[in-house]
């Protein structure tokens, strides 16, 4: 973590440049910072500063809880009522920053809140103590397995080791560390210092690949102990509960993590965090549980009572799941298990994987490109025929989540296809040299420099700095040079045929690079899949490509789409589908390598959008989440819309309101976010009129 004092104004910069993320704190007058020793503070922190203000300004109306020094709740000041304190030593954790970051001070307070922003004044200049802590977590080492499904099931049983707490805190995803790897090798090894925690849980499976790999995540998030026996099951001390229910041997391994975890969440408003979450007080009534005594007993004893309540009881008020990721179930594919364990990703197994290595061309891609391309309009295309070759291309069952990967060969229509080396890329990331996001906009052909309008759509953001660069008609070698550069994105705008991306002076193939340094890109030119997977080979993290031509029109609309989306803080694989939501067709986008990549952080930390309905004079607002690799399963949020201290598990679709038309101007006003409105694509700092 880095600490700067500002040049434009008075306050306090902090940098963490392992994710690339900045966040500002201003004060009444200029700052003179001393860095601090990290200890005194309640939550662990990486780096710490101090300084004397009078007050300190937090933009964005973001949600403060204010702390004894201790770690007792004093308030949780959601609300945009002001508030006094009396003096005392008072610690306030800043909630819904890029980084974990608290202020620590003792003073009386008054939290005072303005138009965009809550001024926090002290009772004279008081010394402040500013602590931050990246979210970054790294895997504390790498599983060696051979080719023996036993030895997948011994692997998968130490992935609950980066638990940092085996109680119901865990649900936090900052509780949550990153599995260990698993790679192939000669012998079955577990590096020193790797244990699996004893939470008395057992997972009973068949030793078979498509037992072991639906029950990655559930096997991490429980802790639990993975071990071979003819009928799948859950067994926690003396109680047994069967995985072979209503739906399958997947679909009851997926209802288990998702109600284990959903009624932690609810378990833990006893614990650090004891505020009015809404998914309690809907689910409280329904159900006989004492959520404050089986806050303090063990795992093993919790999750009987968890089960022991109707799945379709719960059902109606679960947090939607946000990803699906299909795992074709071979020996090749287990590195990926720990990553999406990680994600808490509902999993699943072909049943017939060998019917996705071979697969024809679908037709609904036929009917892309015999389409008839509107008057006045082209592909992004050079190319009169196009050799699909042996592509090995396939419709892949859908999902009922958001988002939706697949790990495997082929090329699904309609998922994340993720090689397993753009995942460890992912792991290997380190910190660049500076905090600007740099970003290439390449267009090498002029017919399509429409879309060059996307230069001002990356940047539209407070915090985070950018470095757009626009290339026009460049040549094979200067094309070449940008996938080498140091680069956070490459936008490029352009013709893919059969030779590679066209250049000036000709066709560069991805396949002749030596390595890729950009993390990631877009390549919204047609078929672009094939250049795209190299460029995952090559070093880059993941990208957006196409399946089949596209025509321009649609092209320019979603390439801006996109730019707008990852600039404020969505990743790849939910901003294209949100994105696609503008297409009539918008099936030949796809997300590759690690669909989870982000550019920078939102403003308010969980990427939000508002899906909007007009019922006579009133708007009907319902205010979505989608998670990140940061902000993930189990982050609380508060709804800007609502003045109230009520939280809510960020997920899609977590709350709705009926708006006056003066409330929903001023709903627009609180931050810059995507909003759709009969299903077309608008956005927040755009709608000036409100005739929808």
């Amino acid at each position: 973590m880095e600490f700067d004092t500002l040049d434009r104004r008075s306050g306090l910069a902090i940098f963490d440049p392992v994710e690339n993320v900045r966040f500002e704190l201003y004060t009444t007058e200029p700052l003179t910072t001393e860095p601090i020793d990290t200890t005194g503070f309640y939550f662990p922190i990486d780096a710490a500063v101090s300084f004397e203000s009078t007050a300190i300004e937090i933009p964005n109306h973001l949600s403060v809880v204010v702390r004894t020094q201790d770690g007792e709740i004093t308030t949780d000041a959601t609300t945009f009522d002001d508030l006094s304190l009396d003096f005392d030593s008072y610690l306030l954790e800043v909630q819904s920053t890029p980084m974990k970051l608290y202020i620590a001070v003792e003073s009386a307070l008054t939290l005072n809140h303005g138009t965009t922003s809550a001024m926090i004044e002290f009772d004279g200049c008081r010394r402040a103590r500013v602590g931050a802590r990246s979210f970054h977590e790294r895997p504390a080492g790498t599983i060696t397995v051979t080719n023996d499904v036993d030895d997948a099931m011994a692997a998968v049983s130490y992935l609950g080791s980066a638990l940092k707490t085996t109680t119901c805190e865990r649900s936090f995803p900052t509780l949550r560390g990153h599995p260990p790897l698993i790679e192939r090798g000669e012998a079955f090894d577990v590096p020193n210092g790797i244990e699996r925690p004893e939470t008395g849980v057992r997972l009973v499976l068949p030793s078979e690949r498509r037992y072991v790999y639906p029950a990655a995540s559930l096997a991490y998030y429980l802790g639990a102990d993975v071990v071979p026996g003819s009928a799948p099951r859950l067994v926690a001390d003396s109680f047994e509960y069967p995985l072979a229910g209503a739906g399958g041997y997947e679909a009851t391994v997926n209802r288990v993590l998702r109600q284990a975890f959903f009624l932690d969440c609810l378990t833990r408003t006893e614990g650090y965090y004891q505020v009015e979450l809404h998914e309690r007080t809907q689910v409280e009534p329904l159900v006989d549980l004492d959520f404050a005594e089986l806050y303090d007993r063990p795992l093993a004893e919790q999750l009987p009572e968890y089960l022991s309540i109707p799945f379709e009881t719960l059902e109606p008020h679960l947090l939607d799941w946000h990803l699906t990721t299909d795992v074709v179930p071979t020996a090749e594919t287990i590195p990926a298990l720990p990553y999406f364990a990680k994600e808490l990703s509902l999993l699943r197994t072909p049943h017939n994987p060998e019917s996705h290595t071979v697969a024809p061309k679908p037709k609904m891609l036929d009917d892309f490109t015999r389409t008839a391309v509107p008057a006045g309009d082209f592909t992004r295309s050079t190319d009169e025929a196009w050799d699909w070759g042996d592509d090995e291309l396939f419709q892949v069952e859908s999902a009922d989540t958001t988002e939706h990967a697949w790990v495997g060969n082929g090329y699904p229509i309609g998922a994340n296809k993720v090689p397993i080396e753009s995942l460890r890329q992912t792991v290997d990331y380190t910190e660049p040299d500076d905090s600007a996001l740099k970003v290439h906009v390449v267009c090498n052909d002029v017919a399509m420099d429409e879309e060059n309008v996307v230069e001002r759509f990356y940047g539209l953001r407070d915090f985070v700095a950018f470095d757009v660069s626009i290339h026009e008609e460049i040549t094979t070698d200067e094309l070449a040079a940008l996938f080498k550069s140091d680069a956070d994105f490459l936008h490029y705008i352009g013709h893919v045929d059969d030779g590679g991306f066209r250049c000036a002076d000709g066709f560069l193939d991805a396949n002749s690079l030596t390595t890729v340094n950009v993390d990631a890109f877009l390549l919204n030119a047609c078929r672009s899949y094939r250049q795209g997977e190299m460029l995952v080979e090559k070093g880059s993290k993941g990208g957006v490509v196409t399946l089949a031509e596209v025509v321009n029109s649609s092209a320019t609309k979603i390439g801006r789409s996109l730019a707008r989306l990852l600039n404020c803080g969505f990743s790849l694989r939910a901003a294209l589908s949100i994105a696609k939501e503008e297409l009539v067709v918008g099936v030949e986008y796809v997300t590759i390598g690690d669909g989870g990549v982000t550019l920078c952080q939102s403003e308010s930390g969980t990427p939000a959008m508002f899906r909007v309905d007009r019922e006579g004079t009133e708007f009907v607002v319902t205010h979505c989440c989608f998670p990140t690799s940061t902000y993930s399963l189990g982050t609380m949020a508060a709804s800007n819309i609502e003045k109230s201290v009520t939280r809510y598990l960020a997920s899609d679709l977590f709350a709705k309101f009926r708006l006056s038309e003066q409330e929903f101007r001023d709903s627009l006003k609180m931050e810059l976010l995507p909003v759709i409105v009969d299903g077309n694509l608008r956005w927040s700092d755009e709608i000036t009129d409100l005739d929808i």
